[in-house]
């Protein structure tokens, strides 16, 4: 044996190596005595995470994203409260574990719009018309929620306190945790970045698009675009111009700059070479405008790009994947851990971690009612749904792994598997094979969520168990909150695919769904062939990702930016690019960590500002406050 082999350990010393080093964390790290999930946490948390959700309800339909939430949540809840500290005296400042458990109620509301919600519900008005009642999805996204938090219970200790899986959202946030409780510059500095450019967001959403009389004359236009002609349509047409919005240059330097120029890419080469070439040929009809000239509309253009991007995005997420085998081996694994039986006699944390018994509970308690309601208001047989609860176990492990090594989880990837599962049981029904993909791609979703967050609280000591009543109380807000809201902003199914909510993620799972069901015979020749295109890209470009070193990565285009951009109207792709490219700049003149201390803040603010602007206008038309 050389000297840098180890010898192999057998089981009884693995795990008991695993019990020691969870004494070591109990006895250094763990803060017994700190204050964590206290009534103010909760409520601030909630307040906080249904703004989130408003705003990453705005930004899922513009852009197919969701933005961070945890971290901004954080920021807000130590501003407002230290704040309240320096008013009412130094007993009102919220401390680091008390601002954690803020974060995960918000973070538990804030990402009720991910794991296929604002992709499957889209797609499920589009497709059928079928919109079921408020109070029935506001049980149905409750549900599914929360059995993706008892899901995250049973694989916590192995992913985070054994294996010390990064999940690098989870670790930013616990970073910026410990800079805004150390009292330095740099916490407040962010926290002052943060609302003046959401201050500034907002002023410039109201100035574009509050249409007062008074202010008429003045709005901001939504779109800047030079007076050129290309293939007889204006730019604009095109959508080749540049956008009003700040959102998109906050979402964009959010992004990697790599993810950034290939949205530049993929909207260039849809909208400036792909797009005309069948508008010329007559497969994407021209419109008629108000007074009978035609033009090119995004709406009729998206309907045929669609299918490029979709297969690029789809592709490219299974092949990567696929090359997460290991990962899903390691899942499928320790999933015979979830049901074997325990030796909780010398377990360190038998009083810390949340009861292992309350992973089976509950899903007892809400199995049922998901199973009830996806027969009632989704036609799926009773026996169909039942299939989905252990399916949504499986990919809520598999989810929750591939985020903690890679910060993405991988709902392009389970969405379609669950569709074509589906596809397969119930042949020729769309209502089914759309919502069965919310089951898993929602529980998958929500368990990653939580083992991030619980990250965060493994690095400062918070006590797990108050972290899954937390994130209950965040996702129970977050689903009274997100349904109200998504039929405000989507009155009609017409409102989707247009550029002001081309809603990308929808347009995918719908084009999924229809295609599994209809057949590809359902799909005009051409696209065709653009998908199959669109799957040798998706498919080479996750390879070559997997392939080539880090440091030449960056030269590989993103499929998730080439795919987005070929949904989103060209405008949106470059004030993302812009941002991306913004914030890669300003990380080579100052650094990494300095720039990204003040680009998050910045960007996120950007975001938040202008999104809930943007809902608050929409909603004050409908009351009658404000003209259209």
């Amino acid at each position: 044996m050389s000297d840098t082999e180890q010898p192999k350990l057998t089981p009884e010393q693995q795990e008991a190596q695993a019990i020691e080093a969870e004494k070591l964390w109990l006895q250094n790290v763990y803060q017994p005595n700190a204050i964590e999930l206290t009534v103010r946490a909760v409520i601030t948390g909630m307040l906080v995470g249904g703004l989130m959700c408003f705003a990453n309800l705005y930004v899922v339909l513009k852009t197919g994203w969701s933005v961070g939430v945890t971290i901004t949540a954080c920021i807000i809840a130590w501003s407002f409260w230290s704040v309240v500290a320096g008013i009412l005296g130094p007993k009102w400042k919220m401390g680091m574990l008390e601002n954690n458990a803020t974060g995960t109620v918000a973070s538990g509301a804030g990402y009720m719009t991910g794991g296929g919600n604002m992709a499957a519900l889209p797609a499920l008005i589009i497709l059928t018309g079928e919109r079921p009642s408020p109070l029935i999805l506001m049980a149905w996204f409750a549900c599914i929620a929360g059995l993706g938090v008892f899901a995250a219970i049973p694989i916590k200790r192995q992913l985070i306190n054994r294996e010390q899986l990064i999940f690098p959202t989870g670790t930013a946030t616990a970073e910026t945790l410990r800079a805004l409780n150390a009292d330095t510059g740099e916490g407040k500095q962010q926290a002052r970045l943060l609302f003046l450019s959401t201050a500034a967001a907002g002023v410039i959403a109201f100035w574009r698009d509050a249409h007062f009389a008074w202010l008429k004359r003045w709005n901001l236009p939504s779109e800047f675009s030079l007076p050129l002609s290309f293939k007889n349509h204006t730019l604009k047409e095109w959508t080749l111009a540049l956008e009003g919005s700040v959102l998109m240059l906050g979402a964009g330097a959010l992004m990697s700059w790599r993810t950034g120029w290939s949205l530049l890419i993929g909207a260039l080469l849809t909208f400036g070479i792909v797009a005309p070439q069948m508008v010329d040929l007559g497969v994407i009809p021209t419109v008629a405008d108000d007074v009978g000239v035609q033009i090119v509309s995004f709406k009729i253009m998206a309907k045929w790009t669609v299918w490029m991007g979709a297969a690029v995005l789809v592709s490219s997420g299974l092949t990567s994947f696929a090359f997460q085998w290991r990962s899903v081996i390691k899942s499928v694994k320790s999933l015979g851990a979830l049901f074997g039986k325990k030796k909780t006699e010398d377990d360190p944390l038998a009083d810390v971690e949340a009861p292992p018994s309350w992973f089976p509970l509950g899903f007892l308690i809400l199995g049922p009612p998901v199973i009830v309601l996806a027969w009632y208001a989704f036609n799926i047989p009773l026996w169909a749904g039942l299939i989905a609860l252990p399916l949504s176990v499986v990919m809520g492990v598999i989810a929750a792994r591939v985020t903690g090594e890679t910060d993405v989880t991988p709902t392009k990837a389970l969405g379609p598997v669950t569709q074509l599962t589906y596809a397969g049981l119930l042949p020729g029904q769309l209502a089914p094979n759309i919502m069965s993909a919310n089951i898993t791609g929602g529980v998958g979703l929500h368990a990653a969520d939580l083992l991030t967050t619980m990250k965060s609280g493994y690095l400062l000591g918070a006590k797990p168990r108050t972290q899954v009543i937390g994130q209950l109380f965040g996702v129970a807000v977050g689903s009274l909150v997100i349904v109200p809201l998504f039929n405000l902003l989507v009155p009609t199914a017409d409102v989707l695919g247009g550029k002001d909510f081309p809603a990308p993620s929808a347009m995918v799972w719908k084009n999924v769904s229809e295609m599994l069901v209809k057949g590809i015979e359902a799909v005009h020749p051409t696209a065709r062939w653009a998908a199959l295109c669109g799957v040798i890209v998706g498919t080479t470009l996750a390879i070559l990702e997997t392939k080539v070193s880090k440091k030449n990565k960056k030269w590989v285009p993103s499929p998730s930016g080439l795919g987005i951009a070929m949904v989103l109207p060209a405008w949106n792709s470059i004030m993302m690019c812009i941002g991306a490219g913004l914030a890669e700049w300003a990380r080579r003149k100052y650094g990494e960590k300095k720039a990204d201390g003040a680009t998050m803040p910045i960007a996120s603010g950007f975001v938040a500002g202008e999104s809930l602007m943007g809902v608050g206008i929409k909603i004050a038309v409908a009351l009658g406050f404000m003209p259209k």
